[in-house]
């Protein structure tokens, strides 16, 4: 279908010629001569096959197209090829703008408006005409350039909003998926970590109870304060805070889990560079420390190195342990669920990296990992100065090109036309078309100076007309004039902005318009009174400014539904992807509390009471739990009455799937928060932000919590930034609607942060209706 409606617009182009061009000729009775039909067929011919090729090669097409009719345009009559060379040339330049960047689009129009006012300059000299019809192909090649980069940046746009729709939604089915996954993989290395080395230690002890009874204690007390942080683990596992202040950096964390290592009599040496927080540091830390627990397990006492190498294309992390010391034991061996190297794998491959493990030729044994670096995103490509420059180059050349035969042949009459005294009225309207197309180009960054300066202009076009002594149709150049500024009062109208600002505008841009075409009409004479002229000017720029009002304002309320339904599409989804993690992590962690944990518990109860061999048999028995637990992980999936409002807890998971659509979400809570917070209180919290977040937008947006205290209570803040959205009534209403049950304070600034305060009133507590604070000024 495609293909058709590309190749049919060139023949619908040289059927309109046709029409032109000989059918007005022989519709006359005249005959056109054998000769120009064949050159006006050829032209024909030629501009068709470029044409249904320019969307392969567009720039090479609109040279062609622009040489072949101006060379046609010599030797044929006038009108022989005007469909092919205007309508053909403004084709093969919207196709231009629509497929390749801006700059070489706004090159194509400058130089092809150069070469084409140049080659009229050779063939009829300065004076010779008042360059009103190369003013007219001017914009209208003008035109076809702002149109196609409109389309083109409407196109981005779309296919932007699709791919953000599509993560969205894939993110949606994945998240839950990966929320196990991680859950997984973390009780995996919380386990193999922590509860593999009280047995190793335990064992050992046991072993050499008789010659350094000593390790016994040493050994007790390990398994104590291991079990204990075994408890706090599977706690942050369960659920993982947001970022803190105050968090460890990569480096330190990795420089640490080394120390650990160092305690349990493993020589391990470190060569560590600084890491950025993210997947990558995150991946990194797990694959060093699942390498480093394997060769506690099965290498015991064998020298290991650590390398991390942070570089500009790739981030390199090696674990090489040597062949294990002669006579040791592995009191870990059998221990592993068989899935740490699936682990490790798949650590790396979601970060992005690749990973490769085996033996050295040492008989050891080598982790490789290589992960993205600085430099591993995804950029935009770049154009080169010498590609730039080459391009300026020929644009410059095809510019001058015409300028040699009116050196040479014409130089008298350009002297002579030199002269004159009068100017040309095509010069005046160029100036002044000039000017509303700069005025167009600051239209989007200041709208007000914008159509100021179009309403300025438009009385001068009357003036223009009477200097130059211009004869053509009297209504043509007001009507440029008013085509621009209706083009502007569209877009602004587009953009919703104050109705009275829109209005004041209007009525001037009618009013100035006018009477400019009332002047004009009046100033070339005409039959009809003065108030009929200007009573049918104001009817006419009426309806010319309502109907861009009018098709502005219905082109930007599509707009605002289309990004609405995106909006709702995506909140829609990142809510329902959350809660389906929460479900998972939930489920995961009901089943922690009654295996894992409470032999865990034991297990420091033993070791408390000083029993090494009890000490030693909890640890396996935890570890068998927790080998059953991770067995029993995708059994079943959470049902309707399994899926808990998330609260504070899950804000992890909101941000994670903001991230997913490419927008930067960063979530902090201040070390005063406390871990437990009031049901209500939590839930309103959790709620709040995900309204706020959901309110959509591209810019980069972080959201701090922190806990006020006074002497009336204890008030949880929250501090919104990069929402600008958020400021809008329909999401301060939901907002209101959250915290006015528990009395809470909401404060929105547009463009500024959102701010809520929500008092730690204990569940059931009665509280106050809600106080909105109204700190913007003006329309949302």
């Amino acid at each position: 279908m495609n293909r058709t409606d590309h190749r049919l617009i060139p023949a619908l182009l040289i059927c309109a010629q046709a029409v032109v061009w000989p059918g007005a000729v022989l519709l006359r009775g005249a005959a056109p001569r054998s000769v120009d039909l064949l050159v006006v067929a050829l032209v024909a011919g030629l501009v068709g096959t470029g044409l249904a090729l320019r969307r392969a090669r567009p720039v090479g097409v609109l040279v062609l197209v622009a040489l072949v009719c101006a060379l046609g345009a010599g030797p044929t009559p006038a009108g022989a090829v005007a469909v092919l060379g205007t309508a053909g040339v403004a084709l093969a330049l919207f196709t231009v703008a629509t497929h390749r960047d801006t700059f070489t689009a706004v090159l194509c129009v400058v130089a092809l408006a150069a070469w084409q006012s140049l080659h009229g300059l050779s063939l009829h000299g300065l004076s010779d005409r008042d360059g009103l019809d190369v003013v007219l192909t001017v914009l209208l090649y003008v035109a076809a350039c702002g149109a196609g980069l409109l389309v083109r940046r409407r196109r981005r746009a779309r296919r932007t909003a699709e791919r953000v729709l599509k993560r969205a939604e894939a993110e949606r089915h994945r998240l839950p998926a990966v929320e196990r996954r991680r859950m997984e993989r973390e009780l995996h290395d919380v386990s193999a970590h922590h509860l593999t080395a009280v047995v190793v230690t335990a064992g050992a002890a046991l072993g050499l109870r008789e010659r350094r009874p000593e390790l016994a204690d040493e050994a007790l007390e390990f398994a104590a304060e291991t079990g204990r942080e075994v408890t706090r683990a599977l706690g942050a596992v369960r659920a993982p805070a947001p970022s803190r202040e105050d968090v460890p950096s990569p480096e330190e964390r990795l420089r640490e889990l080394v120390v650990g290592f160092r305690r349990l009599d493993q020589r391990v040496d470190c060569e560590i560079d600084p890491l950025p927080d993210g997947a990558v540091a995150d991946a990194a830390y797990g694959i060093v420390r699942e390498a480093l627990t394997n060769v506690a397990r099965h290498a015991a006492g064998a020298h290991t190195t650590v390398l991390c190498r942070y570089g500009d294309t790739r981030t390199d992390v090696v674990v090489t342990s040597a062949a294990p010391p002669k006579g040791a034991v592995a009191h870990g061996a059998g221990l592993g669920s068989g899935r740490g190297q699936g682990f490790l794998r798949s650590r790396a491959r979601e970060a992005g990296g690749t990973l490769s493990s085996g033996p050295t030729p040492e008989g050891g044994w080598e982790v490789r990992a290589v992960l993205p670096g600085r430099t591993a995103a995804l950029v935009e490509r770049s154009v080169t100065r010498g590609y730039r420059s080459a391009q300026v180059v020929a644009a410059v050349g095809l510019c001058l090109q015409p300028l040699l035969p009116t050196l040479v042949i014409r130089s008298e009459s350009a002297a002579a036309a030199s002269t004159g005294s009068q100017v040309s009225a095509g010069v005046l309207f160029a100036l002044l078309a000039a000017a509303q197309g700069l005025a167009l180009l600051r239209l989007r960054r200041a709208p007000r100076v914008a159509l100021g300066v179009l309403c300025a202009l438009a009385p001068l076009w009357p003036v223009a007309m009477a200097v130059g002594q211009y004869a053509g149709p009297v209504l043509l150049p007001p009507a440029l004039s008013m085509i621009a500024t209706c083009a502007a009062l569209a877009v602004d109208a587009s953009r919703a902005r104050s109705e009275g600002r829109r209005w004041g505008y209007a009525i001037a841009a009618v009013a100035v318009h006018a009477v400019a075409v009332t002047a004009a009409v009046l100033d070339r004479g005409t039959s009809m009174p003065g108030w009929a002229v200007a009573g049918c000017a104001v009817a006419g720029a009426s309806l010319a400014v309502g109907a861009a009002l009018w098709g502005g304002a219905l082109r930007g309320r599509r707009d605002q539904a289309a990004r609405g339904d995106q909006e709702e599409r995506l909140a829609a989804w990142t809510g329902e992807a959350v809660r389906d993690a929460w479900a998972e992590r939930r489920r995961i962690a009901a089943g922690l509390e009654t295996t894992v944990l409470s032999r865990t518990a034991d297990m420091v109860t033993e070791a408390e009471a000083g029993r090494l061999d009890g000490t030693a048999d909890r640890a396996r028995e935890a570890l068998a739990a927790m080998r059953a637990l991770l067995d029993t992980v995708r059994q079943g999936e959470a049902g309707p009455e399994l899926r808990p409002q998330p609260t504070l807890q899950a804000l992890d998971l909101l941000a994670h799937q903001c991230r997913a659509t490419g927008r930067d979400v960063e979530i902090r809570l201040t070390d005063r928060v406390p871990e437990r917070l009031p049901t209500t209180v939590d839930l309103t919290a959790y709620h709040v932000a995900e309204t706020v977040l959901s309110a959509g937008g591209e810019e980069p947006a972080m959201l701090e919590l922190d806990l006020e205290r006074g002497a009336g209570g204890d008030t949880l803040t929250l501090a919104a930034t990069g929402v600008p959205r958020a400021a809008r009534p329909v999401v301060r209403e939901r907002l209101a609607a959250r915290v006015a049950a528990l009395g809470g304070a909401l404060a929105t600034e547009p463009p500024g942060p959102v701010r809520l305060r929500l008092p730690l009133a204990p569940d059931g507590q009665a509280t106050p209706a809600v106080a909105v604070e109204d700190d913007a000024e003006g329309e949302r």
